[in-house]
């Protein structure tokens, strides 16, 4: 299992090795202690809780109070739920760091994107926009947007004005650039959602994919040429 939780501080440049400008977002993440653990024997599945961020009491709900209390970690802000893989182990209280990740990993970065309000739909949907031409009375209205007897309503699903942003959104396959144990800082080449928000970092799961296939791609072109290897050989004379 590979996730943290953390925040977004910002973004910033570093260079790399050939001395190329690289973009990267610092993501604060950890230390993670363990709330909860799942099992499939009790819960039908692996898994995880895990916190991040300190919270006062008085924030806390009785029941959010009575979790923690029993556990006797002090509360957090963020709580989330990773999977696990049946062989690992963990108990409460075990505390996961940056230090999970090295440079050149490859990461989903899942986060809320900034909200924006109500927007009309040429910024949100990107529409072309009416004629700007003398007498047109249509620059960024929607016009019509249903039929007529046929089929006399609006399908699902249409794109119209309406809030704008504030919703869960990942970025997939963003590469790990640096890892400051010290400091608890992940820096991560590319943009990440949200502005200074609360972010989870795990794993990447189509980069592994494609590792893992072109892995299995390698070691069957290997066999294939041992065989044909074999076959090519002279039987030996006894």
């Amino acid at each position: 299992m590979k996730g943290i939780l953390g925040k977004k501080l910002g973004m910033t440049q570093v260079f790399d090795e050939d001395g190329q400008l690289v973009p990267v977002t610092v993501i604060e993440g950890g230390p993670c202690p363990v709330l909860h653990v799942k099992t499939k024997a009790t819960d039908g599945y692996d898994a995880v809780v895990v916190g991040y961020g300190e919270k006062p009491e008085k924030r806390c709900t009785k029941p959010e109070l009575g979790i923690f209390t029993k556990t006797k970690i002090s509360p957090r802000r963020m709580v989330r739920e990773l999977r696990t893989n049946p062989d690992e182990k963990y108990e409460v209280g075990q505390a996961f760091d940056v230090d999970l990740f090295t440079p050149g990993d490859y990461v989903d970065v899942s986060g809320i994107s900034i909200g924006k309000g109500f927007q009309g739909g040429m910024k949100r949907w990107h529409w072309k926009g009416g004629r700007a031409t003398r007498g047109s009375m249509h620059h960024r209205a929607p016009g019509s947007i249903g039929s007529s007897s046929d089929p006399s309503r609006v399908f699902k699903g249409h794109h119209l004005p309406g809030h704008m942003g504030n919703v869960l959104r990942t970025i997939q396959n963003l590469e790990v650039v640096e890892v400051d144990k010290e400091n608890h800082l992940l820096l991560v080449k590319g943009s990440v959602p949200g502005k200074a928000g609360y972010v989870m970092v795990k794993a990447a799961l189509k980069k592994q994919h494609k590792v893992k296939k072109v892995v299995q791609q390698v070691q069957e072109k290997k066999e294939e040429k041992k065989k044909e290897e074999k076959e090519k050989k002279p039987p030996q004379k006894q």
